[in-house]
């Protein structure tokens, strides 16, 4: 019964996983055509050979502190949000995760090679990149089931009202 109740709470918890996971796929692309385009990767060249020559455990205070300088943006989004401006909250939130979760892939793409050799952050990582495929798992009949109704295939009554509708908008172009 508990697992039952508590199952639309692991699928709501592994869409916001796999949302973060996709942000930083797709950012970080983003991220390497900025650094292309200004001077970020004689950058991250210099800064990859900084982090060449530092412990892990140094690295590590790298890769955590380029997290210290967004805090103040999601304060100012809270600050909105209490002040009820939701448009420039939601804006600058958005903005702020955005560029955190670019930021980060960023860094960890530098640091990578060195926080893997702790091996409580190496089992951290692989627990991690674990979640994600299992919660790529979990949502995935979901996202199925979602692209299905969609595209209007099966018998269920969504699929037949898409159907409908469809049938509906082809005979009213027709018209005209």
């Amino acid at each position: 019964m508990m697992r039952r109740l508590l199952q639309p709470f692991w699928v709501l918890l592994a869409v916001i996983f796999l949302v973060e996971a996709w942000l930083w796929d797709h950012l970080e692309p983003i991220v390497e055509r900025v650094v292309a385009l200004i001077p970020l990767r004689a950058f991250k060249q210099w800064l990859s050979n900084r982090v060449d020559a530092l412990s892990p455990a140094m690295t590590l205070i790298v890769f955590a502190v380029p997290v210290i300088p967004l805090f103040p943006l999601k304060l100012a989004g809270l600050w909105l949000l209490a002040h009820q401006y939701w448009f420039s909250a939601a804006v600058v939130i958005v903005f702020g995760k955005l560029l955190g979760v670019g930021v980060t892939a960023f860094i960890f793409d530098v640091t990578r090679a060195k926080l893997l050799q702790m091996a409580w952050f190496k089992k951290v990582y692989e627990f991690v990149m674990a979640m994600r495929a299992r919660a790529a798992a979990l949502v995935y009949p979901i996202k199925q089931r979602i692209r299905e109704i969609l595209r209007g295939d099966g018998d269920s009554w969504s699929s037949r009202m898409l159907r409908t509708i469809a049938r509906f908008r082809r005979s009213v172009h027709e018209a005209r």
